[in-house]
């Protein structure tokens, strides 16, 4: 908070736990409403100067943030793989996504430029400038601890913007962290302030972001129902706000596809980060003429490429869900289709071995002949759960794929170009991959269609969501 480290002010805590044993890594400040308070009133006071330096200044210290963040990469992937448990070499792959926001909008900052109309009236000149936004407040998810925090933090810093930022309660310490390297690179006290808020004060938390005359901007990545609660609590004070909720991908493979392209395609849209991403693959359809040998070669990937455990140990490549009521989850999921005719060809359980230990572990798993009655047809998995739903038609499955209230992501995998061009255009969803699974980019806009959110981040409409156009009239006679 304004660049010192503070505590709560009846010294209350809690604790941050490593996924992939149970152990306590450390304890934070539990900030209530009244703490949280000190973190407004900095980003205001701060908004006045920074808001006025130049694009040139701005850009040469998110420049120096992700140099830092290059020069400490090592620890700052090692800090997401402890709290966040994904294996070392994904968290390094996060920071290096992470730290290219910074440079991205390092340059964008210095292009963030209004227009000149010509103007219908004699001796009038028109034009438009951009103006930041004002403070904002960012709620960020644990799934990406970092680089969700940068994808917000590079534009809204860009354009001129303070920030506060209340990070997932599971993973608060890649945000301080973040902190520590901006305040290193010279960013100055007060733009960049870190709230850590544990469950039970998150509601009070959240509402005085949206309740709030100073903060003009909220920016959320996380699940639908308190995206919407955000929207709903924003409006009384009109916030601008910009959201990222949650996703049910369809996963498209047609007969006509590459098959190895397709298992690689989809290997990365359904195993990263153990499935815990928004833009995962949810609903995977096959096309019946290649079902069986789809699913057969799935599943020999799944066993001979993903070995489950600690994100820190040497091999891994699946680690554990974000806690106990994650595998709790999962598991109904799965059951839920067995149940109901579903078949398991591997996984299907807890890690009973790991989980002993402390861990919070879901075996990869891949079930076939799911269908629409089952519930990964309407729930986020958020797990490395696979479920091949069959299809013969391309028209019914493009309706079926699109017969959500979620548009994050969509995947189809096709060897035939006119139907890519339909697949393209036909997808309800913000981001579309054709024979490609791992599709986020720090250069192309990053957002849903639907009840998947408003706005977008990434790419300069990310930037454009910190700004304001002001349009000025000037009479010359």
């Amino acid at each position: 908070v304004n660049g010192q480290f503070v505590s709560q002010r009846d010294h209350k805590t809690f604790d941050i736990i490593n996924p992939s044993n149970g152990e306590v890594l450390a304890s934070v400040p539990a900030m209530s409403a009244e703490d949280t308070a000190q973190c407004e009133t900095a980003a205001t006071s701060a908004y006045t100067t920074w808001s006025k330096t130049t694009a040139l200044e701005r850009s040469k210290i998110l420049k120096k943030i992700a140099s830092l963040m290059v020069e400490n990469m090592e620890d700052l992937a090692k800090i997401v793989t402890l709290e966040a448990g994904k294996p070392l070499a994904e968290a390094r792959g996060e920071i290096q996504y992470a730290l290219n926001f910074m440079e991205f909008y390092a340059e964008e900052a210095k292009r963030m430029n209004g227009d000149t109309i010509p103007s219908p009236m004699p001796g009038r000149r028109m034009m438009t400038i951009k103006q930041p936004v004002g403070p904002a407040a960012f709620v960020t998810p644990w799934n990406f601890p970092s680089a969700m925090i940068t994808r917000k933090l590079g534009p809204a810093l860009a354009a001129g913007c303070t920030a506060t930022i209340k990070p997932a309660e599971e993973t608060p310490m890649s945000a301080l962290a973040l902190c520590v390297l901006a305040k290193e690179a010279g960013l100055p006290d007060g733009v960049l302030n870190v709230v850590t808020v544990n469950r039970e004060d998150v509601v009070a938390v959240g509402t005085q972001f949206c309740h709030s005359e100073h903060y003009k901007k909220i920016s959320f990545t996380g699940s639908t129902n308190v995206g919407k609660w955000l929207y709903r609590e924003g409006a009384n004070t009109m916030k601008r706000v910009s959201l990222e909720n949650g996703g049910n991908a369809p996963f498209i493979v047609f007969g006509d596809a590459d098959i190895e392209l397709a298992l690689d395609a989809l290997m990365a849209a359904k195993f990263r980060n153990a499935g815990q991403a928004c833009i995962s693959a949810n609903r995977i359809y096959i096309h019946d003429s290649i079902y069986d040998i789809f699913a057969e070669k799935l599943v020999e990937r799944v066993a001979g490429r993903l070995k489950v455990g600690d994100g820190a140990a040497q091999g891994t490549t699946c680690g554990p869900l974000i806690n106990n009521a994650a595998v709790k989850k999962v598991d109904g999921i799965v059951q839920d289709c067995i149940s109901k005719g579903a078949k398991c060809l591997i996984g299907g359980a807890p890690h009973a071995e790991l989980n002993a230990a402390g861990g919070c572990f879901y075996l990869p798993t891949v079930l076939t002949e799911v269908t629409r009655d089952m519930a990964p047809f309407t729930e986020e998995i958020f797990g490395p759960v696979a479920p091949l739903f069959r299809f013969t038609d391309e028209d019914a499955v493009v309706h079926e794929a699109n017969d959500s209230k979620l548009g994050l992501a969509a995947y189809a995998c096709t060897s035939n170009v006119g139907r890519t061009f339909r697949m393209m255009e036909g997808l309800e969803a913000g981001l579309v991959g054709i024979n490609e699974g791992a599709i986020s980019s720090e250069v192309a806009p990053f957002g849903g269609f639907k009840e998947s959110g408003l706005g977008r981040e990434g790419s300069p409409e990310g930037l454009e969501c910190f700004t304001e156009t002001k349009y000025v009239n000037i009479n010359i006679n």
